[in-house]
């Protein structure tokens, strides 16, 4: 994986936690905050962290900003910065920009301005969670869009050894397993062959319709009905 530099401005609760991902993930973070206190905390976690005004320009230019690969503007309380940090960011050219909303009007106004990906940390993962909630089998789902999603789901008993030949879910369902997790290890784009063990966890890819669909059936035990 290719080491890529970000700047993460505003290192609250949500950009911290971003901010320290990114170093495990190999890549090298400026993090910007205007609270010495939240930098100092910080500071040891991550390549480099300083107290500055995020809002002006030519502090943004003197660090360097303009040369990394990607910003992101992780403001959440004042929305007023928020909007020009990222205004900011697009001015000095930064490659990718990405933006945390707190509300859809905040969301359509980063849009306007240019940027490449808005985020809203708090919506997203309610649904996440509400989904989990009224899935017994659902670990995890991510929205593509409107219309697709992709989801993991536990192998329930009833379909403990079991082939996906014999599932068939594209065909009876829709939706396509793109991976499962097995306990030696993942396995991408598994074969018609392989064979289902209790526990595994499916990687589906499909409509939220479709995906409702067949974790319903999972869940009944009608599945290969």
């Amino acid at each position: 994986m290719k080491t890529e530099q970000f700047v993460v401005i505003g290192l609250g609760r949500f950009g911290s936690s971003l901010a320290k991902e990114l170093i495990e993930l190999g890549h090298e973070v400026l993090g910007i905050d205007k609270d010495e206190e939240v930098v100092d905390a910080i500071g040891r976690k991550i390549t480099h962290a300083v107290v500055a005004d995020a809002t002006d320009v030519d502090t943004l230019r003197s660090l360097g900003v303009r040369n990394f690969d990607c910003g992101v503007v992780a403001i959440g309380d004042d929305i007023q910065t928020s909007i020009l940090a990222t205004i900011q960011l697009k001015e000095l050219g930064v490659k990718k920009v990405v933006a945390k909303a707190i509300s859809d009007l905040h969301g359509r106004v980063l849009e306007r301005i240019g940027v490449d990906r808005v985020i809203f940390p708090e919506r997203d993962m309610g649904i996440r969670v509400a989904h989990q909630l009224v899935s017994p089998n659902l670990l995890d789902y991510i929205e593509l869009s409107k219309d697709y999603s992709i989801a993991e789901l536990t192998v329930p008993s009833c379909l403990d050894g079991i082939s996906l030949k014999d599932l068939n879910p594209r065909s009876r369902f829709g939706c396509s397993i793109v991976a499962i997790n097995k306990k030696e290890g993942v396995i991408i784009v598994p074969t018609a062959e392989q064979v289902l063990s209790e526990k595994d966890i499916m990687v589906i890819i499909g409509t939220n319709e479709q995906i409702d669909a067949f974790e319903e059936r999972m869940t009944d035990g009608q599945v290969l009905a």
